[in-house]
């Protein structure tokens, strides 16, 4: 039994947002088998949770961060302007950095992966609603490998050329040094589909082609030096 149920408080009001229906409604089904927690409401997108949020006025929101129209993040951001009273536990199943430090920067207070069991949700909305993050044990341990890493690697130059970002320079950089795509993926934390992103952003502003053709380009530009001798 949890401290909510003993302390006899009020189920905490929860709202739901994910849009894929069937895991939606599976997250709604196991909330109402836990104690301390009543769904009042669910929603196919960051929107509709918003829209939720100001006519429910729900405890906590648990949203997902892919979504349609208008993801967890920018919802988040939203919920927690406009409706500072609701806190937000992300449940997703993304946990690279790319996902997990917008998410907190835009206000949620608690992060869970999908495998997470019914006792860790209960646990996060509690601590959420205590004041306390609502972390899964990976997420801390990313958080702290991530603050105790150096700070970040490469000297970029101070304008990239062709307007391409800083990340994508650093993908164009790890490209030069001949990793693959899951190489990179894992050197900057981030998801394979993200890496495939930020190339294909560089190879339409550059005109590139493949990677031979953003190899040369990165020594053309300056970006790498040859070696020595």
């Amino acid at each position: 039994m949890t401290e909510a149920v003993e302390a006899g408080r009020k189920p905490a009001r929860v709202v739901v947002a994910d849009d894929q229906t069937v895991v939606r409604e599976g997250i709604v089904m196991l909330l109402g088998l836990l104690p301390g927690i009543e769904v009042v409401g669910a929603a196919g997108d960051g929107n509709e949770a918003v829209a939720l949020v100001a006519e429910l006025a729900p405890d906590v929101v648990l949203m997902d961060l892919r979504m349609p129209r208008c993801d967890g993040v920018e919802a988040t951001r939203r919920i927690r302007t406009e409706h500072p009273g609701t806190q937000v536990v992300v449940l997703t199943t993304y946990a690279d950095d790319e996902s997990l430090f917008p998410a907190l920067r835009a206000g949620a207070r608690g992060y869970l992966t999908k495998d997470a069991g019914g006792d860790e949700i209960v646990r996060a909305v509690e601590s959420v609603l205590s004041g306390d993050a609502g972390l899964s044990p990976s997420i801390q341990r990313r958080l702290l490998e991530r603050l105790s890493e150096p700070e970040p690697g490469p000297v970029l130059p101070p304008e990239a050329p062709d307007g391409i970002t800083a990340r994508e320079t650093e993908v164009l950089l790890l490209i030069a040094e001949g990793l693959s795509n899951q190489e990179i993926a894992r050197k900057l934390h981030v998801s394979t589909a993200t890496v495939k992103t930020h190339i294909n952003n560089l190879f339409a502003k550059t005109g590139l082609k493949d990677r031979a053709q953003a190899v040369r380009y990165a020594y053309g530009k300056g970006l790498v030096r040859p070696p020595a001798g």
